[in-house]
């Protein structure tokens, strides 16, 4: 039983053994240039990706499965950075209303978030102890000034000094020279101060009541020049590069449909949000009618430059492996040669090129995935054996 088990195990080595002696036998008398090159055929290129072969075809045949060629060309390049964004007051047109002295609040003429005010319009009368006292004070300057001998010039020096301190302080209170004028006139000693609208626009905040006590510094409203209006919408990482102060904007907001409102890049943020990879961008709008409120949504095209010669062909040419970008370059033999491409951003319909392709060149703009994958089957004889392919 053993010698059968014996002379079965030997039939069964002997045959592989010369299949082995049989298929390493064409590769002994290769040199080590074929062993290289072989080597490089199976590996395919540098990113480990396979080869792809040139690929024939007749004119009939590109016609027939719709093969189009677009040419690498050069020049300037745009895109359109599309974000949304929301309308907000313009910073330097803000203004809030605080006193400069404690008192307490008799009257308020404007009593309602989002009035609309004139400039000079009153917004409330302010009672003051404070600002009595200095009224009176100033009334008893005068009269020490007016008391004083002519002679005593020291003493009539120290009277106008008194003067001159007493109507600073009011003055810094932001008591009108006129409102000065009239007390040193009259002699009628002001018991409130009123308080007036720097500039026309809008109450944005109201934070204050009649009959409230209230201190120096404190805000008692917000007032806004809604005339020019801000949109700052955040635009990502990849785009900052395109995106800088003076790019034309679009402003589109669904309150008015079909109806764009047209600026520029004023300002973008010179820092980088580290949860949403963005940063801020800001166009001023000018808003003469009132039409755009803050909190408005808005959605904001940028027409964004990225350069003015740049190499670019459509984005359809581009072949995507995963592994690599391919663009089929038409010889002018009528081969086509799939070559490796490195591409920039994309504009549009075009992709910016960084190397691979020159200007001039003819690549395939469409059915360029059947070229590629007859070019990775690498027979060299072109598609002639694809139904409805035959010469």
């Amino acid at each position: 039983m053993r010698r059968v088990l014996a002379l079965l195990a030997l039939s069964a080595i002997v045959p592989a053994a010369c299949r082995r002696g049989s298929e390493s036998q064409p590769m002994a008398g290769m040199t080590p240039e074929q062993h290289a090159k072989m080597g490089t055929s199976n590996r395919g290129d540098s990113s480990g990706a396979p080869a792809r072969e040139p690929v024939i075809l007749t004119p009939a045949q590109a016609a027939a499965i719709g093969i189009t060629y677009a040419t690498v060309e050069r020049g300037p390049l745009f895109r359109v950075v599309r974000t949304v964004g929301q309308i907000v007051p313009a910073e330097p047109k803000l203004s809030d209303i605080t006193p400069k002295v404690d008192g307490f609040i008799e009257r308020l003429f404007v009593d309602a978030t989002g009035v609309t005010v004139r400039r000079g319009q009153p917004l409330l009368t302010l009672y003051s102890p404070m600002l009595v006292t200095a009224q009176q004070e100033l009334l008893t300057a005068l009269q020490l000034a007016a008391a004083v001998d002519s002679s005593q010039v020291e003493a009539g020096r120290n009277a106008q000094n008194l003067i001159a301190a007493a109507r600073r302080r009011l003055a810094y209170w932001d008591i009108s020279a006129a409102q000065i004028a009239h007390l040193e006139r009259t002699g009628e000693v002001t018991k409130t101060l009123t308080l007036t609208a720097p500039f026309a626009g809008v109450v944005l905040e109201k934070m204050v009541v009649a009959g409230q006590a209230v201190m120096a510094g404190m805000k008692l409203y917000r007032l806004a020049d809604l005339s020019t209006v801000w949109v700052e919408g955040d635009v990502f990482e990849q785009d900052l590069a395109a995106v800088e102060v003076g790019v034309p904007a679009r402003v589109e907001v669904a309150a008015y449909p079909g109806k764009p409102f047209v600026g520029r890049v004023s300002f973008v943020y010179p820092v980088v949000d580290e949860q949403s990879r963005t940063a801020r961008v800001r166009v001023a709008l000018p808003n003469p009618d009132r039409a755009l409120r803050p909190g408005m949504y808005a959605t904001l095209y940028l027409d964004a430059r990225l350069g003015n010669d740049l190499l670019s062909l459509p984005s359809d040419a581009v072949v995507m492996t995963g592994e690599r970008d391919l663009v089929f370059v038409a010889r002018p033999d009528g081969t086509l040669e799939a070559r490796k491409v490195t591409l920039g951003a994309h504009a549009g319909e075009r992709v910016h090129v960084l190397q691979g392709v020159k200007a001039g060149e003819r690549v395939i703009a469409s059915a360029n995935f059947l070229v590629d994958a007859e070019s990775r089957l690498g027979t060299g004889k072109g598609m002639a054996g694809m139904p409805g392919m035959q010469p």
